[in-house]
């Protein structure tokens, strides 16, 4: 669809007939040349036929300047060709997975959601059932993935590919990280991360089983930062605390951090509690799809100073070949020479 950005310019198209029209002409400030004999050059004048070489404005260099002037008002007035309308998808958040690998994610403890009765499966096993699902039904929100034991370690930028998601989560095995749970340094490094992100509502979800093993940053020091940066933080405690031979989860020192930020804890002591989880967030977080339209506009406004130069050089080159043959003409009672 054709449109002009600024239509009102278009008023004024009758400015140079109305100046033309209403201005008088400049009067010349030089002295006129005075001679004795004026009134019989003027007589004479009169009397003898107009000489061609005198200039006079033809109604086609009329025409061309009307034109010329329209092209160059269209051309002021910035004629756009307005696309289709575009539909732009944006996520609405960025949610970052920090997942616990140290060696205690690694026991058995949990029975497969799909199975009734058979060998348990392991954490996080488990957990990797229910986080590739989180991520294929979020699709408003951006995923990355953390992984940490001794140290934590970036296995994901934030990204919207649950297949690339699923391949480095399914890469992930315990102990890979160590055998120790750093919660702190895993919060310092979901701040790093979500420093370069512009997105209004940032969610970090903790995932672990055990309790901080001497981080570098206290846990609740961390989570006071990620408050004051609007990380929200969610903790899930995974596997059962009263599992023999596992060190007693600190449930309230994971409540607390999470309430630092404005997050809940939940637990997942089962596959159950697990996909319970997603129902939850979704009802605590919901995704968020931002949509954006933006309509194409392809710039018009070098045709109409193309057409300007074309008539231009038209009417121009169409006078010129006219004074060529009038030249070319003989004179009256002239003869031709003859070769």
């Amino acid at each position: 669809m054709l449109q002009l950005s600024y239509p009102l310019l278009l008023l004024l198209l009758p400015l140079p007939w109305l100046l033309l029209r209403w201005l008088p002409p400049q009067p010349s400030a030089q002295p006129a040349l005075q001679v004795p004999f004026m009134a019989r050059l003027a007589r004479a004048s009169r009397q003898a036929p107009q000489p061609q070489l005198i200039p006079r404005r033809l109604p086609l260099q009329w025409l061309q300047l009307g034109l010329i002037w329209l092209a160059l008002l269209l051309a002021l007035a910035r004629p756009v060709w307005l696309g289709e309308p575009v539909v732009e998808t944006r996520p609405g958040r960025d949610l970052l997975l920090a997942v616990d690998i140290s060696g205690s994610m690694d026991t058995a403890d949990m029975q497969a959601a799909d199975t009734d009765g058979g060998d348990p499966i392991t954490r996080l096993a488990a957990l990797k059932t229910v986080l590739n699902q989180l991520v294929r039904e979020r699709p408003g929100d951006r995923f990355g993935l953390i992984v940490f034991g001794s140290a934590p370690y970036l296995q994901l930028p934030f990204s919207q590919d649950p297949a690339l998601f699923s391949q480095l989560l399914a890469e992930v095995k315990p102990p890979m990280a160590g055998p120790k749970t750093m919660l702190g340094d895993a919060i310092g490094l979901a701040l790093k991360l979500f420093a370069a992100s512009e997105s209004p509502e940032k969610l970090l979800l903790l995932f672990t089983d055990g309790n901080d093993s001497g981080s570098q940053i206290e846990p609740l020091i961390a989570a006071g930062f990620a408050a004051q940066a609007g990380i929200k933080i969610h903790t899930i405690a995974v596997g059962d605390p009263a599992t023999p031979g596992q060190p007693a989860l600190d449930l309230t020192g994971l409540a607390a951090l999470a309430e630092r930020t404005g997050g809940q804890l939940f637990m997942a002591r089962a596959p159950a509690e697990l996909a319970q989880l997603q129902a939850r967030l979704a009802t605590l977080e919901p995704s968020q799809l931002q949509q954006r339209y933006h309509q194409p506009r392809q710039p018009l406004y070098h045709w109409p100073l193309a057409v300007a130069l074309l008539v231009a050089l038209a009417v121009h080159g169409w006078l010129g070949w006219q004074q060529w043959r009038q030249l070319r003409r003989p004179a009256a009672g002239e003869v031709p020479h003859a070769e």
